[in-house]
């Protein structure tokens, strides 16, 4: 389970002074449920998700994922939950699967059960035609895929997706978009950040619409709908986020 409990995040800009990224932000997301993050660029999913995976430490506020605070014990954090994001690098010179060996060692799994995991995962995501292949070498559609593995080798119950369709093609896109809903139906905990209504629309059990580093609006794509009469997401997206909208209480 995620609990994001007032996190906030300020940044110092030398030409904009203080900069809210993420302002007083609180949801829920429960097991066997995904959360959409829906947002323009800029609008502090990518902040969000970094704070909730210990990457970057809140100003104010804090979260729990799977009962751990994310400022008291994260690396209880880290053990419970795998974050993939578009920046995460992958070492050039190690191959797929030395890759998700290595993550999977970091994270403490033993020889058995890690070869066990990097068969299901590999077979899974199709990955078997370029396991042995440098992570320099491989396409952008590759590396994201060797990105998920190493994310997910040791089975974390909270997953946190940032963008994760960014840049690939249709056929890969498919594959990452079927595989979080798998996640969602072994009963884990995803979140699942975007700026395209599709996905949303696809995958999404619960939405929030974030602009402005604020929270402005939160439900199922029904009560989102209903809320603010529209039937088009988009069309609902544009009109929660023009600057007269005044944010619903979430």
């Amino acid at each position: 389970m995620i609990e994001a409990l007032h996190l906030s995040k300020r940044f110092q800009d030398k030409k904009r002074g203080e900069v809210r990224a993420v302002d007083d932000v609180s949801f829920t997301c429960h097991p066997g449920e995904i959360y959409g993050l829906l947002g323009a660029n800029g609008a502090g999913k990518t902040t969000t998700l970094r704070m909730l995976a210990t990457i970057l430490e809140p100003t104010e506020g804090t979260a729990r994922l799977c009962g751990h605070d994310i400022v008291e014990h994260p690396e209880r954090v880290r053990a419970n939950c795998g974050f993939l994001s578009t920046a995460t690098a992958l070492y050039p010179r190690l191959t797929a699967q030395e890759m998700v060996e290595y993550f999977g060692r970091l994270n403490g799994l033993d020889s058995a059960t890690l070869k066990k995991r990097i068969d299901e995962i590999f077979d899974r995501l199709d990955m078997n035609d370029f396991r042995d292949r440098r992570c320099d070498k491989l396409s952008t559609g590759m590396k994201q895929k060797t990105s998920i593995a190493r994310t997910l080798v040791h089975d974390p119950p909270v997953m946190i997706f940032d963008e994760p369709t960014l840049g690939l093609d249709i056929m890969t896109a498919r594959t990452i978009i079927e595989f979080i809903r798998e996640c969602r139906g072994r009963g884990k905990t995803v979140i699942f950040s975007t700026h395209v209504m599709r996905e949303v629309e696809k995958l999404c059990d619960i939405v929030g619409i974030i602009q402005g580093g604020k929270l402005l609006a939160e439900g199922t794509l029904e009560q989102l709908r209903q809320r603010h009469r529209e039937n088009d997401l988009e069309e609902v997206f544009v009109k929660i986020v023009t600057p007269h909208y005044v944010p619903e209480a979430v």
